[in-house]
């Protein structure tokens, strides 16, 4: 399996001088300076109604003590001394199980509730303090760093590789933050993705991020599928002349009310007959939209945009969903050379040639 040269995706900027590196589609889960929020389109997903009540109840804790920092790492449930979306109901549970460690181990460490919860810029500048790490937003891992340069581009780069049968996908991610010799590594982290891409964000950039909220007022309305053509017909829509999509029809630049009305008006059509097979794609003009534009038109699935005087970048995985890990290259100085984020992996590999295999056709 041959590994190719790195391929140039574009460059970001970090005036704040840290980089948030997130699911993309999480970012409208943003507290910003203001305690966390539960994601209720989130919630809709879970059936059971008492975890959904006590997910909307989720606590934060801090480990103190003489030996937090040693009984943190001890127990090695969250990086650092911070227990971040705790749902209710396990609270009670957790305090005992630490307590029950502290005790084992000999530390003199317990557990804290905070209030009001921890913001996630303040989860950020954490982190930033223990050198970069991951940490919890709305229980999903993202993971930040500090010292990048705060006053020019950064480089991005993707590293493909051929893995025989599934074809080629990036291996790796690597933002070049100096030109000195890394001589050190440190692992800072999983980032966890469950919509196929990445952001790389400056974390003030991310306060000003508008996720749903259309930016002009304007949104666009998207089908494709089976029945395309007779959903056509029967709205009178037109192709969308969109980068990197074909067969894809719809609206473009409707005020937003008309266009909820239109999506709403196709999906309901839709569901009228179940054998009408198409997908319905509600698109307001929000930062979330304008990037995906560009990745959906980008020959390398990579777009940037300029977010609250911050370029950022958002990636296609090329493997779809997962964990990937993400660790940070020193000199000798202790000056941040790279950040590099590891997608491809022979587990990954193994993991989706055995989902090729259980869907084939032969």
């Amino acid at each position: 399996m041959r590994t190719d040269a790195p391929t140039p995706l574009g460059s970001i900027t970090c005036p704040s001088g840290r980089l948030v590196i997130a699911d993309t589609g999480y970012l409208g889960s943003w507290s910003g300076d203001a305690p966390p929020m539960v994601d209720e389109s989130m919630l809709s997903t879970v059936d059971d109604l008492a975890l959904r009540e006590s997910i909307r109840m989720s606590v934060d804790l801090a480990v103190a003590g003489p030996d937090a920092e040693a009984a943190a790492e001890s127990f090695n449930r969250q990086s650092g001394t911070w227990l971040y979306d705790i749902p209710g109901h396990g609270v009670e549970q957790l305090t005992g199980i630490f307590a029950e460690h502290c005790r084992t181990h000999g530390f003199d460490a317990w557990l804290e509730r905070l209030e009001p919860r921890v913001a996630h810029r303040e989860r950020v500048e954490h982190a930033v303090r223990a050198g970069g790490s991951e940490f919890i937003m709305n229980g999903v891992p993202v993971v930040a760093i500090g010292g990048l340069p705060t006053d020019r581009e950064i480089t991005v780069t993707a590293t493909p590789r051929d893995y025989g049968r599934i074809g080629v996908r990036w291996e790796s991610i690597s933002l070049s933050v100096r030109s000195t010799q890394p001589i050190s590594t440190t692992f800072l982290g999983h980032v966890g993705v469950d919509a196929s891409r990445l952001s790389l964000i400056d974390a003030d950039g991310l306060g000003v991020w508008r996720h749903e909220e259309p930016i002009d007022g304007m949104a666009d309305v998207a089908f494709w599928g089976r029945s395309v053509q007779e959903a056509v017909a029967h709205f009178g829509a037109s192709l969308l002349a969109n980068p990197g999509e074909d067969g894809v029809y719809g609206w473009a630049n409707l005020p937003v009310d008309e266009a909820v009305d239109r999506a709403i008006a196709v999906q309901e059509w839709k569901q009228a007959v179940r054998e009408r097979m198409i997908a319905v794609d509600f698109r307001p003009h929000s930062h979330h939209w304008q990037v995906m534009a560009k990745v959906r038109a980008a020959e390398h699935e990579a777009g940037t945009i300029e977010v609250g005087g911050t370029r950022t970048m958002c990636l296609m995985t090329s493997w779809g969903d997962g964990l990937f890990p993400v660790a940070a290259d020193h000199d000798a100085a202790g000056h941040l050379v790279r950040i590099r984020i590891r997608l491809g992996d022979p587990q990954r590999q193994a993991q989706l040639e055995t989902m090729y295999d259980r869907f084939s056709l032969d």
